[in-house]
């Protein structure tokens, strides 16, 4: 089994509750209340900010050139594109960049940024992009889920920009790019050291999910 399938595996039945979340089903069927998600956007805006500080470690951590070049381009991304998705969101929603930028982190979002930094610190490349991929990934299938259940999903006037961006060609290329890497990674670890980079993969699918139950409940 790659090892990409195994946290998979290990993580499935944590994902499949990803699907019948409220906000994630609000969102799919355009019903989630617009404050909830004006929470939203800035706690994952400044999840953003802590996400591009991991790449930015995984350009430090890695030990060639492809891999740097790998967290580089990603970091680019990040900054200039996904980052695009929630500015545009939040000049409708009216928020401005300094609203967003001096908003307190909820703990929620704190503790997942933290987490995902103290393990980019800790250990290596391998571990930068275990911690990472739970994120990019389960956006991809909760997205493509979303246009499974309701396929009209990205064409809502106001929540199909977020549907689109995560269930499309572009998104899912960066994310097999991603996971080829993981794999890369890996190779030749012991069963310790893949242990540990399931336990980095399974913590942030549990903090994702936190993040979501905290954007349902605007906890603070």
């Amino acid at each position: 089994m790659s090892v990409v399938n195994r946290l998979l595996d290990e993580t499935k039945e944590l994902w499949s509750r990803y699907d019948t979340h409220p906000f994630v089903l609000g969102l799919g069927d355009g019903s989630l209340d617009r404050e909830k998600f004006r929470f939203y956007m800035i706690q994952d805006y400044l999840y953003l900010i802590d996400y591009a500080k991991v790449f930015a470690l995984g350009v430090a951590k890695a030990e060639d050139t492809e891999t740097m070049r790998y967290f580089a381009n990603y970091l680019h991304h990040i900054l200039d594109v996904e980052m695009d998705i929630h500015r545009g969101y939040m000049k409708r929603l009216g928020i401005s960049l300094s609203e967003a930028e001096s908003t307190p982190a909820a703990p929620d979002t704190a503790l997942y940024g933290s987490y995902m930094l103290r393990a980019a610190y800790e250990y290596g490349a391998a571990e930068v992009a275990a911690s990472i991929l739970a994120c990019a990934l389960s956006y991809e299938v909760i997205a493509k889920n979303m246009l499974k259940r309701n396929p009209d999903a990205a064409a809502h006037p106001f929540y199909g920009e977020w549907v689109e961006g995560y269930s499309n060609a572009e998104y899912s290329e960066e994310n097999k790019r991603l996971m080829a890497l993981t794999e890369r990674l890996c190779e030749g670890m012991s069963e310790a050291e893949l242990r540990r980079i399931s336990e980095i993969f399974m913590t942030c699918s549990v903090l994702e999910e936190r993040f979501w139950d905290m954007a349902w409940e605007m906890r603070r």
